[in-house]
Order: structure tokens, then sequence, then C-alpha cells
């Protein structure tokens, strides 16, 4: 595994579900960590699992949708670690309901967290410290959603109460699209941008999701050739791959983490 001793990793929607994974991974590797979230009773207690692993962990409330939010946490980042390099842009939400019927605040509450939520964080962040030292580590949390439709409906397996994601998958693929841009545009300052596109992963929104939509067994067997909900741990050596100084020549993708739910 690599070394991430000495680094410092930004980890944005941390207060739980898969930021703690992406933030458990990378203090793992050896790098100091801050985490940003909305939820700050949660933070306490993740900050503690952080630092259990020998690494020094900074919390800070953060609203990913407000630039000047951003614009304070990466003040007082600096002013206690100095530096970044590497960033996680993780903070997600989602907003479930049929397009048709989809409303506008559903639809803007989306994008603007899950979409332009990544671009603010990223170009704050790149701006801040990033570009001026010549060297980041930028990686997106997308989807498997930013690729495909929602295809419960064509396995049989709606739930009388099922709900889409319409402004999901449209935020998730902008994401995709997003990552590409910026590495190109980033790439000579030193800094890679990809990201990683989770299929269901028990942890966070798919927690329980077996349990609470009891179709979705079915849905994950005719799917995902895994058959199965991905595990946390499956989703830290990505990460940690994407973090590490030694993949430099690698920018601008994104790797599906999803069981080969986007091979078939």
């Amino acid at each position: 595994m690599f070394d991430l001793s000495g680094q410092v990793a930004v980890v944005t929607g941390a207060s739980s579900g898969l930021g703690v994974i992406f933030a458990k991974a990378l203090a793992g590797q050896g790098a100091d960590i801050a985490i940003l979230a909305r939820r700050t009773e949660m933070m306490a207690d993740t900050a503690a699992q952080i630092e259990a692993l020998g690494v020094k962990c900074h919390c800070i409330k953060t609203d990913v949708t407000k630039s000047e939010s951003l614009a304070a946490a990466a003040k007082e980042i600096k002013e206690i670690y100095g530096r970044v390099d590497i960033l996680v842009c993780n903070a997600g939400v989602v907003e479930e309901n049929s397009a048709e019927d989809y409303t506008d605040d559903q639809w803007n509450h989306l994008i603007d967290t899950d979409l332009s939520g990544v671009f603010k964080t990223a170009r704050e962040f790149a701006n801040s410290f990033m570009i001026p030292q010549g060297y980041g580590r930028i990686i997106n949390i997308a989807s498997v959603y930013g690729f495909v439709g929602n295809n419960h409906r064509t396995a049989g397996a709606v739930e009388p109460n099922y709900a889409g994601v319409i402004g999901y998958q449209a935020a998730k693929g902008g994401v995709v699209n997003l990552t590409r841009g910026l590495a190109a545009e980033w790439a000579h300052f030193g800094i890679t941008v990809n990201a990683i596109a989770p299929g269901y992963i028990a942890s966070g929104f798919g927690k329980d999701i077996e349990e609470k939509l009891p179709a979705f067994a079915e849905v994950m067997r005719v799917h995902c050739p895994k058959a199965r909900q991905g595990r946390e741990e499956e989703l830290m050596s990505t990460v940690v791959y994407l973090a590490a100084p030694e993949t430099s020549y690698t920018t601008g993708v994104t790797i599906p983490v999803d069981g080969g739910w986007t091979a078939v």
C-alpha cells in the first residue's frame, strides 16, 4: 500500500457513511485529516476513530454549497496544517421522486450540493493550496448512476412506493465530466483530478437497503455480476491509489467500484 505520511487530506461529507471510510483509509496510510461536514454532532466520533490510527484530525463545520463557508474552512486548515495535498469531494445528498413529479426545489438542492458543491470545493482548494504548491490529488465521488439510468424497473423488482433519483443521476453524470474538464485544465499545475463511482455499498445511503427495499436483493442478483452489495473496505484501496504521489500519470478518469454493475 502507498505511504501518505506527512500529507494532509481534506474529506467533505465526512461525518458519516462513505466519507468516514475515505478519511479512515487515508489516515491508515499516514495522512493527517481535516473533515468537513454540516452535521457537527457526528464529527467528534469520526475524529476519535481517525486519531486512533495515530494521525491528527481536525473538524470544521462547512457547507459545500456556499463559497464563503469553503473559504473559511480553507483559511482554518491553512492556519493548522499549512497545506493540503489530497482533497476528496464526497459531500452529497439524495432527493427521491419520479422524474415527472420532481420539484424545482428538489432539483436545485440536489444539483447545488452534488455537482456545484464539488466544483466549488475543488476550486477553493486548488486556488488556496494546490496551484501555489504545484501539487495536488483531487478525488471526486461520483456514482454508477453517473453512467447508467436507474434500472430497478427493468429488473422487475420495484417496490410499490419506489421513487426515482433523476436529479442524482444528472448530478453524478456531471461530476464524471467535471472531473475530465478539471483534469485537463489543471494538469500543468501538477494536480491530478480523478473520480470514484461506487455502486451500492453497505454504508451511508446504501446501508440496510436490502431491508428497506426487500426486492433489491433481486436487483443485485440480476444486474450486478458480483450479486451483492459492496463492502466498505472495498473502496479503501481505490481512494488510496488515487491519492498517492506515485499515481501522477493517472488523471481525468472515473473508476467504478461497483461489482461489475456498469460492465453489463
